[in-house]
């Protein structure tokens, strides 16, 4: 008896209650599959079938691509290197071959392709052509690299962070003592210009040295305590925002009210100093542009976010425009709060004041924390 492999696949399919054959379902199967174009080629490169896979990442239907060389689908590099011709040879070789790299599209677009060449032979062994497989992973690569700008960013804010804290003490410890002796020796001379016959022109001298010395030492803590203000690594995130305020009112003459409704004794180094920076760019933003006479800060929680809003009752913008206003502190913050897996929200209309709201996970800024069930 000889046995006949079609006709064993076409009594499967009966047997299985459908009068189309088992190779035309398996080529119904591939033609479905829309993730991956799967294709044939034949021993010299050239394109023997199309899926429907095929035609949604490539972009050809099956009459503009059929019998043209694969070759089309490599980058202008990847063609002068011979690189598809190396590809088959290897796969004919080994059997099959992968690859990670640029295609092109029919409009010319590049994706991220992952492939799969397999050698085709029948069963005396002779090359018949060869399997092809390919998946766009342009998202996926997209997306890794967004993972890593995104750890090279918050690695970025933590050594800013670091070198600022450095430069403060530096400022307070350093620059300020030298202030401070300055001053002392300036207050050394007064006894002997006292008994000078320029006595008074003198001593209201160093009386000047001293109101300018005075000046420059409040100067430097205030420098200071921007880069890095001690209270947040001393104190934690209240006692730095009361600071802040009280700074900013005194500053810019403007009435501001703080609220803090959570917490802080578990809040990481990290967030504290997030959440910080996010209050403290907006504070800028509201002197640099909203023309504002108050400003309300309130910070919240629930059982699992924490919430930072602060509103100003200033000139405000349409929310189309508020990128312009203060554009690098408002992406500063957004970025902010995306490493703290939260996001950021702008409300604002010409004379309604602006309120800038961020929502972080609570887990994100106290990773301790219970959540619920």
């Amino acid at each position: 008896m000889i046995f006949n492999w079609n006709d064993a696949k076409r009594n499967a399919g009966a047997a299985n209650g459908s009068d189309v054959p088992l190779e035309d379902r398996y080529q119904l199967l591939i033609d479905a599959v829309q993730d991956y174009a799967i294709f044939m080629l034949d021993s010299t490169g050239h394109v023997a079938s199309w899926n429907g896979g095929a035609c949604k990442i490539k972009g050809y239907a099956p009459d503009e691509i059929i019998g043209r060389h694969f070759s089309i689908f490599y980058t202008p590099e990847d063609i002068a290197t011979d690189k598809p011709g190396r590809e088959l040879a290897q796969a004919s070789a080994q059997g099959r071959v992968e690859d990670q790299g640029w295609r092109v599209r029919r409009d010319g677009s590049r994706f991220w392709a992952d492939v799969t060449i397999t050698a085709v032979h029948d069963p005396s062994g002779a090359l018949l052509g060869f399997a092809k497989i390919t998946r766009d992973m342009t998202e996926r690569m997209r997306l890794a690299e967004l993972e890593h700008a995104i750890e090279l960013s918050t690695q970025m804010q933590l050594t800013r962070e670091d070198e600022q804290r450095h430069i403060a003490r530096e400022l307070h410890d350093d620059l300020g003592q030298q202030l401070t002796a300055l001053k002392m020796g300036v207050a050394a001379l007064e006894p002997r210009l006292a008994a000078s016959s320029e006595a008074p022109a003198g001593l209201a001298a160093t009386h000047d040295l001293q109101a300018q010395i005075d000046s420059m030492m409040a100067s430097l803590r205030r420098i200071a305590a921007n880069l890095r203000p001690p209270l947040l690594d001393d104190l934690g995130l209240s006692a730095a925002l009361e600071w802040l305020v009280d700074d900013f009112t005194h500053r810019f003459k403007v009435a501001t009210r703080l609220h803090v409704g959570i917490d802080d004794t578990g809040v990481t180094s990290f967030a504290a100093t997030a959440l910080f920076r996010i209050v403290q760019e907006a504070l800028t933003n509201v002197a640099r542009h909203a023309h504002a006479s108050e400003v309300v800060i309130d910070i919240s929680s629930d059982a699992d976010t924490c919430t930072v809003c602060v509103a100003d009752n200033g000139h405000g913008t349409e929310v189309g425009d508020a990128s312009e206003r203060g554009s690098f502190g408002l992406l500063g913050m957004r970025e902010r709060v995306r490493q703290l897996r939260g996001v950021l929200t702008i409300d604002s209309a010409p004379g309604k004041g602006f309120r800038i709201v961020a929502r972080v996970a609570l887990s994100a800024i106290r990773p301790d924390q219970d959540q619920p069930d």
